[in-house]
């Protein structure tokens, strides 16, 4: 199994060295072409299937050179947690990867290996069935404990109807869960929907972002990583059994 993982991440990578995204679709947030989550194409194909979680396993093997094995991602923020996150969530960024309506040039190589809308159907079931990781990146300034208060300030008032309480998302409405989400990857992602440079962000969150300062994005992106998703963590290991 190894032998054939290894393999397969060696091919992918040789994909990934030639493979270019596809022309966007869309002209950024206020082209007249954007479109946040038209249900259309391989995207409402892939949502209308059942995934098969023993399939997704296998397909995920070209993902964990980057999010590894337990879907946990880097702390740094180069790649997110994915473990948790439902699946409506993940397949609308995987199709729209795909489609060149989200521009990620690292990503698109591995996410085009995935052959059909029932592979993504597959690899989003496996992937949300995966316990959230007990750790991953934070805050870490000398100052976290403010910029937690401020970030829960905002967080309470326009973050929470959509996110949740928990920061848990709403699957039906491809609101995304949050907690256990590296707290760089966070503040990369706000960022880019401010600026208008993730051209698939949700315009209600493009409306309500728009407004904040560098300091609020940070403050909020603080307290979204401090947030903990009851009953869907990993069960800490126990000490190592003495002999």
């Amino acid at each position: 199994m190894k032998l054939i993982l290894a393999v397969s991440l060696a091919m992918v990578a040789a994909v990934a060295a030639r493979a270019g995204p596809p022309a966007s679709q869309a002209q950024g947030i206020e082209g007249r072409d954007y479109r946040w989550n038209m249900p259309a194409g391989e995207k409402l194909e892939a949502l209308k299937l059942k995934g098969d979680r023993k399939r997704g396993e296998e397909a995920y093997g070209v993902c964990v050179g980057c999010h590894l094995q337990s879907g946990a991602g880097r702390p740094d923020g180069s790649f997110p947690q994915l473990a948790g996150q439902h699946t409506t969530v993940l397949l609308k960024q995987m199709a729209d990867i795909r489609a060149g309506l989200r521009d990620n040039p690292t990503m698109y190589p591995f996410a085009a290996t995935l052959t059909d809308p029932q592979e993504l159907a597959d690899v989003a079931a496996y992937i949300e069935q995966l316990c959230i990781p007990l750790e991953h990146g934070r805050y870490e300034g000398k100052d976290a404990d403010r910029q937690v208060a401020i970030g829960r300030a905002l967080y309470e008032k326009e973050c929470r109807d959509c996110h949740g309480a928990s920061g848990e998302g709403v699957k039906e409405k491809f609101y995304p869960v949050i907690a256990g989400q590296h707290y760089r990857y966070l503040l990369r992602q706000m960022t880019e929907i401010r600026d208008g440079r993730r051209r698939n962000a949700n315009p209600d969150m493009v409306r309500i972002i728009s407004k904040y300062s560098n300091d609020q994005l940070v403050a909020i992106s603080a307290y979204q990583s401090s947030l903990v998703m009851p009953g869907s963590l990993c069960k800490a290991r126990g000490p190592a059994n003495r002999k």
